[in-house]
């Protein structure tokens, strides 16, 4: 989903302005939201709380998404029965799970969907390190900036995930990374849909992208 980025200043440890520019559009539900005070996570955690959007902290800064189109949440619906093959090796796809940057638990992202061993969901914890994933996958939208997708893989590199994949609706393409590295993916693929996705052996194989939904420009 597309993020912009929430700028905040720090004059105190414990005193946070409100989370970033006026809204251009109308969004009275952040006009009249009260100063947020707290830590990054914490105000992630208010904001989250009190509008319908998923906020995410990626090197220090709030990203925020507004609610997915409906092609993107059946883009998710399908790509989770796409993956059910992968199930055979005791793993799941799940939403909702963040993953945060190793020894920083401040700096997490929330991918569209992950890929990981079933027994990892039984705890309380809403983090699961990069390194316990089998993949990750993020959904673009038509407005998501070149330069924010590149800082987002790498980011995702950083933070261990073995295989990350980005699909690109609006173009009807996608990209595979694997291979994480400290200056970031080894390996990279790239196809059109109607072509496979090679995936993993124990994430199902190739994997179709012919009927995934598109996005209309």
């Amino acid at each position: 989903m597309s993020a912009q980025p929430v700028h905040y200043e720090s004059p105190s440890p414990d005193a946070y302005r409100p989370y970033g520019p006026e809204p251009e559009v109308e969004q009275p539900e952040l006009r009249t939201l009260p100063r947020l005070q707290g830590s990054p996570r914490e105000i992630a955690e208010q904001i989250e709380n009190r509008s319908d959007l998923r906020v995410e902290i990626i090197r220090g800064t709030l990203m925020m998404s507004p609610t997915p189109r409906r092609r993107h949440a059946q883009t998710v619906d399908d790509l989770r029965e796409l993956l059910r093959p992968c199930r055979a090796d005791g793993l799941r796809a799940y939403e909702n799970v963040s993953i945060p940057l190793p020894d920083d638990p401040d700096d997490y992202s929330t991918p569209d969907l992950l890929v990981c061993p079933v027994d990892m969901m039984d705890s309380d914890d809403w983090l699961l390190s990069g390194e316990d994933v089998e993949l990750a996958i993020e959904v673009t939208s038509p407005s998501e900036r070149p330069v924010g997708v590149a800082d987002k893989i790498a980011w995702y590199a950083e933070a261990r995930v073995p295989v990350l994949l980005y699909l690109y609706p609006a173009a009807a393409k996608w990209a595979l990374y694997s291979r994480p590295t400290d200056e970031g993916y080894g390996t990279i693929s790239q196809g059109k849909y109607g072509e496979p996705v090679p995936l993993p052996d124990h994430l199902g194989g190739d994997m179709p992208t012919k009927d995934l939904p598109r996005y209309e420009r």
